[in-house]
């Protein structure tokens, strides 16, 4: 009987949880991007906002699997270069599905905290030759040419910043056309 108390206090309580972030007020003065045909709103955190974004499936999926989401939610600030689901499409076919296996988890979260910098660096932060540290502890190198911005990897790799500026309440995302890839 206990057990099924506890379970429908839990259900009660997500229930509760659900519908306060669906009928929370948004302020109508809320500067907003779209990103994925949703919305983006400054006061949501990085993970609030990038689960309502149809390009970032693959993103969300792969950071609930490496652990992230506490992390990605907390108080930062962070940047954050976000690939879409088609970037995560141009790695070599099953890299993906392998990557979230539970026996991957640290490989996968390498490559996640590859795409996360402390602070927040707005795109005009984002100067030609610039190094950036990665919370994985590698850099990552900022390319302009052609009034493009491009994010260049450890391993010679260059990503294409697609949208800028999507502020959030702990951080900015920057969308990128490439997964970027640590040196090891």
């Amino acid at each position: 009987m206990s057990k099924r108390i506890a379970l429908l206090s839990a259900a009660a309580f997500g229930a509760l949880a659900l519908t306060a972030t669906i009928v929370a007020p948004v302020s109508a003065q809320e500067k907003t991007v779209m990103v994925g045909g949703a919305a983006m709103f400054p006061s949501k955190n990085i993970i609030q906002n990038a689960v309502n974004s149809k390009d970032h499936t693959t993103l969300v999926a792969a950071v609930k699997a490496a652990g992230l989401v506490d992390t990605l939610e907390g108080k930062g600030p962070f940047t954050v270069f976000a690939p879409t689901n088609a970037a995560f499409g141009k790695l070599p076919a099953g890299t993906v599905d392998t990557l979230v296996k539970p026996e991957n988890k640290a490989t996968l979260s390498k490559i996640l905290t590859y795409h996360v910098v402390p602070g927040k660096l707005e795109a005009s932060d984002l100067t030609d030759g610039k190094k950036l540290k990665t919370v994985e502890g590698e850099e990552l190198t900022v390319k302009k040419a052609d009034g493009k911005v491009m994010i260049v990897d450890a391993k010679g790799g260059s990503s294409t910043v697609t949208i800028s500026n999507v502020n959030q309440s702990n951080g900015v995302i920057h969308v990128v056309d490439t997964v970027l890839m640590p040196a090891s």
